[in-house]
């Protein structure tokens, strides 16, 4: 008896080595970061998080962008425990392939990248003026190019310190680089070398992911074309070397040499016989990608998907270089599509995401049968050393709504803060007549960026809330406020869009009506606003398109116009989003005065946070 006993031990115990452990560990938590916001998987770094040395600065940055059209940012500031929703950019192509990418540049200051989706020749970028701190954006720059731009991705190397290297989909719709000068202090920059084309597909819109070694190698993953209308479509992966723009495969055999010649690339049979490294995947189904970085040996580790003919199944797969060849692991079926709206972007997969500081771990979104039946959640999938899966943890569960496009922060060190995704629903990836709700999604993260609890009468020295707008003229102040908070919710009139909006003794904020653009007036000093005081609800009015036009801002009926100053600090918020940071002298508060009629006021004897800025939305 004991002999069968101790026989059927030994079989469990090896059935239980050979399978994955399917664990029940959760993420930490699951928090919203941004009501709104979505943004797609080819324009990264979309999230960074940067630590200096002397542990001054320890920040995260996340990007994103919603269906207004606000390009935005949150900062968190992992020192204070302050965090920021940033307004880089309103009244923008009002679509998801416009999200934000980041820079921190040597000077520590950090770059914000973002461009409309194919159809304008420009960059868009500004710099912020304080090192690490994004809510000091300084103006809005172009950098122009010869063809059409979507899906910045920016890399400096030790190599060449005083340039970065921006990659994008450019020239022909192909693989692009240029080399830039970095900014000065005023944020300009001038392109040195470029931009040139890369790689030459017979397929119409090869789709690149890039990673680099931060010394010398950028490594460019791609396939053939966009897997909709391209089957076969193949994985590569190359490496551009900067010292030489020499573009390499996997075991240095020279392809080109960007500038002066094209490799041109097929999925067949001849070109996988010619190039055999230089092909990673060679499937006969339609392969799309997303992510490329490299493990602790320096050898590129891929997130790939392969979708069938009809695009109705689509596979996971973890590929990697062993050495000698390309292999990959099968991780999981991910379903079909993962949005709401049949018959459109049929290959658009719940997403991948790798951990760059431990790449045998791979984040996926994956549709799993739950309370509220069928819904995306994020599903983790750990290697062993022979790159087998040895556990699998569900690290949502029983979702409302879908948790889609994972992304694991780079460069994050012992951060708590690790991944951070889209929650929602998801109906298409541009706003339009036919489907207004674009991508109506939230941002998630698996840390609580807003911990601290929101009290909005702490602090609150005068509060009026009234029934209908009045024209309340001037507030007095019970004392003097050396540090304070106006919250404002301003009615505002489309013919009468300009003039004063509010008045703290010397400091006028006024609304240009010509450009639409608020500015602040300090002393007789003039700090103009980069934003429109509107939105890009107008793009619902029309058809679906990339055609280059801007339709018309719309105007806000009314608005949250706040103001916070502490430490000489004045920041400038319109709903809830932080437009303006400037430094000014020692003020004091006595009265304010409006120049619109009021919804109503809150002004209290501290900076508020935006937390609370808005918990005080109506």
């Amino acid at each position: 008896m004991k002999k069968y006993i101790l026989i059927i031990h030994v079989v469990i115990v090896l059935f239980s080595i050979a399978q994955p452990i399917m664990a029940k560990d959760k993420i930490k938590g699951e928090y919203e970061v941004a009501k709104e916001g979505a943004w797609c998987w080819f324009a990264d770094p979309r999230a960074i998080h940067y630590k200096n040395e002397n542990g001054s600065i320890n920040k995260s940055y996340i990007g994103y962008i919603d269906i207004h059209g606000n390009i935005k940012a949150t900062q968190h500031d992992f020192i204070t425990g302050e965090t920021e929703e940033v307004l880089i950019r309103s009244w923008f192509q009002p679509d998801d392939h416009n999200n934000p990418t980041f820079l921190v540049l040597p000077d520590e200051r950090v770059m914000v990248f973002y461009s409309r989706h194919t159809d304008e020749r420009c960059f868009y970028y500004r710099v912020s003026e304080k090192k690490g701190d994004i809510t000091t954006l300084g103006t809005e720059y172009k950098i122009h190019t010869q063809k059409n731009t979507t899906y910045p991705s920016p890399f400096i190397l030790s190599d060449d310190p005083d340039h970065f290297y921006l990659l994008w989909r450019g020239v022909s719709w192909h693989p692009t680089i240029a080399k830039i000068t970095l900014p000065d202090e005023k944020g300009a920059v001038k392109t040195v070398w470029g931009p040139k084309q890369i790689v030459q597909s017979t397929a119409s819109r090869p789709y690149a992911k890039y990673t680099s070694n931060g010394k010398d190698k950028i490594y460019m993953a791609y396939t053939t074309g966009h897997p909709d209308p391209t089957m076969p479509n193949y994985i590569y992966l190359n490496y551009i070397d900067i010292n030489t723009f020499e573009l390499k495969d996997i075991k240095e055999n020279v392809l080109s040499k960007i500038g002066e010649d094209l490799h041109h690339i097929a999925a067949t049979v001849d070109y996988q016989k010619s190039y055999p490294d230089a092909v990673v995947d060679a499937s006969q189904l339609r392969d799309w990608l997303w992510q490329v970085v490299l493990d602790k040996e320096q050898k590129p580790v891929i997130a790939m998907v392969t979708i069938n003919g009809d695009k109705t199944s689509h596979d996971y797969y973890y590929a990697y270089w062993d050495g000698n060849q390309w292999k990959k692991v099968f991780l999981s079926n991910a379903g079909g599509h993962f949005h709401q709206t049949p018959h459109i972007e049929k290959c658009y997969s719940g997403g991948m995401a790798i951990d760059d500081q431990n790449t045998n771990e791979i984040y996926c979104s994956v549709p799993v049968e739950g309370k509220n039946g069928k819904v995306y959640e994020i599903v983790r999938y750990i290697l062993g050393e022979n790159k087998e899966i040895i556990k699998t943890d569900t690290l949502t569960r029983d979702s409302k709504l879908n948790n889609v496009r994972p992304y694991i922060i780079p460069n994050r060190g012992d951060s708590p803060l690790s991944m951070v995704w889209m929650y929602g629903n998801y109906y298409d990836w541009i706003v339009s007549k036919k489907r207004p709700l674009g991508y109506c999604t939230s941002i998630k993260s698996d840390y609580d960026l807003y911990s601290k609890s929101v009290d909005t009468t702490k602090g609150l020295v005068h509060k009026k809330e009234y029934k209908q707008e009045e024209n309340v003229k001037k507030i007095k102040i019970p004392g003097t406020l050396t540090e304070f908070s106006v919250v404002a919710d301003i009615a505002l009139e489309p013919d009468n869009y300009k003039g004063l909006l509010i008045k703290a003794g010397d400091i006028e904020y006024q609304l240009n009506g010509e450009t639409l653009k608020p500015y602040l007036m300090v002393g007789g000093q003039k700090y103009q606003s980069n934003n429109i005081l509107g939105n890009s609800d107008s793009w619902k009015e029309y058809d679906k398109g990339t055609g280059g036009k801007w339709r018309e801002p719309v105007k806000y009926s009314k608005v949250q116009l706040s103001l916070t100053s502490k430490n000489g600090i004045l920041n400038i918020y319109i709903n809830g989003l932080l437009s303006q940071s400037i430094t000014i002298d020692s003020f004091k508060l006595k009265a304010i005065e409006v120049g619109k009629p009021l919804n109503s006021i809150y002004i209290y004897n501290a900076a508020v946070s935006c937390q609370t800025l808005k918990a005080l939305l109506k």
